[in-house]
């Protein structure tokens, strides 16, 4: 179901933001997808083979496979992650282990199934002993996250973590720093969170996380029908 025109689509870029448009008006050549990575007209079907046969970084040559993204190509949450890790490269799914079950939980806790989202990452290959990604992988991988974007014209987008939240907002300011703010990109309201990953490290700042999910909530209840 296409959703209302406050969710336009929009295109992402690490180093500008594209601003969305209603439809039948000419669009700008986007900065955030390569047209030559992900077209326009690409739709999920495409886009999925196109990131599965991706060779543009050396990442391609140690994945096992690669990871797509999961849940509603409809939803309104959508869930950013930097990049997979061993059990993810394994089995071809964004957050699963520990920290998958805790994002389910804190997803659950503001009304949200694992299905009812759409959980990606800004890379689609696992970087060799789970290392930060780098720019120039990031880089060549970037177009597939803003077509994702720009297919599920998410009502919020929910950066979990440092490297997700840098990339996106193209900034170095630290997560703690970043969350508890709105930020858009394009019209797109974007909240910063922990990793849950770190917080299964540093339970005290669950509470965070919470107060967190709240005002993304709230965001998306403010946005009228």
């Amino acid at each position: 179901m296409i959703q209302p025109e406050h969710q336009r689509r929009a295109y992402l870029e690490a180093l500008g933001i594209d601003v969305w448009l209603p439809r039948g008006h000419a669009e700008p050549e986007p900065e955030f997808v390569d047209a030559g990575l992900a077209p326009a007209g690409m739709d999920w079907l495409a886009l999925r083979d196109a990131v599965a046969s991706c060779t543009r970084c050396p990442l391609h040559q140690s994945r096992t496979q690669t990871v797509f993204g999961v849940g509603s190509p409809d939803a309104s949450w959508m869930i950013v992650g930097e990049a997979p890790g061993a059990e993810e490269d394994r089995r071809g799914e964004p957050f699963v282990g520990r920290a998958g079950k805790l994002l389910d939980e804190m997803l659950r806790a503001v009304g949200q199934q694992r299905d009812s989202v759409f959980i990606a990452n800004i890379l689609k290959c696992r970087p060799p002993n789970n290392r930060d990604p780098k720019s120039e992988e990031s880089a060549e991988c970037r177009g597939y996250l803003g077509r994702q974007i720009e297919l599920v014209q998410p009502r919020i987008i929910l950066a979990v973590g440092r490297i997700a939240a840098q990339l996106l907002l193209d900034t170095d300011t630290p997560v703690g720093r970043l969350r508890g703010s709105r930020h858009q990109l394009g019209d797109t309201p974007l909240v910063v969170t922990y990793h849950p990953a770190y917080l299964l490290r540093s339970p005290s700042q669950k509470r965070k996380a919470w107060d967190d999910l709240l005002l993304a909530a709230r965001i998306v209840a403010e946005i009228p029908a």
